[in-house]
């Protein structure tokens, strides 16, 4: 049943976390600014990501954004995909993605495939295969913010890991560089010059083959609607690897963006959701 007021407007429920405290990021100001232009096309009411569940069947369409990592709200989040999954009602970004939403699994699947992703393992026996490094990079596969990450001086998983922790080798990098995507349609991208200051990002004019090269993960993935955002890093030697495929709630950056540039976002971000929702 909709709640939308007018005539014929959607009516979405936007799932924010308007109070979470990211480094380097306000993730209230960008959804402030993001349903001021939705309320344009669409009758907006905000919830945090706990009530998504219990008010999700009120409205046409449910808009994920900001709402931090799912870890902290674990419970809650998967009431809230069980629940939308049996009412039918549309879900923005939609639950299809192989990406971050479904965990880091697929960054070991992408490492055995041979796509350019950092080398990522996730059992014991394959550690031989990772290349020698000054320190490697073990995190939980359903990690986020950098929550239970550590360092080692050499690849090793503990033997109750399970499969639940990957491994991967410490990257010397120029440069991390992000490619924002609605749908499959290229938006914008970003870099952040100096690699100790990540999210100090400035625009970024892509190469042909950096596009080529976030491309190939936009079309790998099985996300049928939403937004998608392709981290990646800059290795000394000028090659491009994927460091992270964030299919679920990316951060967007639009403070970093010309206004043409966010405005053209937003109308290809509105329109997504009217495709969703015909």
């Amino acid at each position: 049943m909709s709640t939308s007021y007018g005539a014929s407007r959607p009516s979405v429920l936007f799932v924010t976390d308007l109070a979470y405290e990211a480094r380097g990021r306000r993730y209230c100001d960008e959804d402030i600014f993001l349903t001021s232009r939705l309320r344009g096309t669409f009758d907006v009411a905000l919830c945090h990501p706990r009530d998504a569940a219990a008010l999700l069947d009120g409205f046409d369409v449910v808009v994920v954004r900001n709402s931090g990592p799912v870890l902290h709200y674990q419970e809650a989040y998967d009431a809230f995909r069980s629940r939308a999954l049996e009412s039918g009602t549309p879900v923005y970004n939609t639950l299809d993605g192989r990406g971050d939403m479904a965990g880091k699994q697929y960054l070991v699947d992408l490492s055995r495939a041979g796509f350019p992703v950092i080398p990522t393992v996730d059992r014991a026996e394959d550690l031989g295969l990772l290349p020698r490094s000054a320190g490697y990079v073990v995190k939980p596969k359903l990690g986020a913010d950098s929550v239970g990450l550590r360092f080692t001086e050499e690849p090793e998983l503990p033997p109750d890991a399970g499969g639940s922790l990957l491994v991967q080798p410490r990257i010397d990098f120029r440069y991390e560089v992000s490619f924002y995507f609605v749908d499959h349609d290229f938006q914008y991208a970003l870099h952040a010059p100096h690699p100790a200051r990540r999210w100090v990002l400035e625009p970024y004019a892509p190469a042909p083959a950096d596009l080529e090269f976030a491309r190939r993960f936009v079309e790998w993935n099985t996300l049928a609607h939403g937004v998608q955002r392709v981290d990646a890093c800059r290795t000394p030697e000028g090659d491009l690897l994927l460091v992270e495929l964030e299919d679920l709630n990316p951060y967007l950056s639009l403070d970093r963006v010309p206004e043409a540039v966010r405005e053209a976002f937003v109308e290809r971000l509105s329109a997504s959701v009217r495709e969703l929702l015909a």
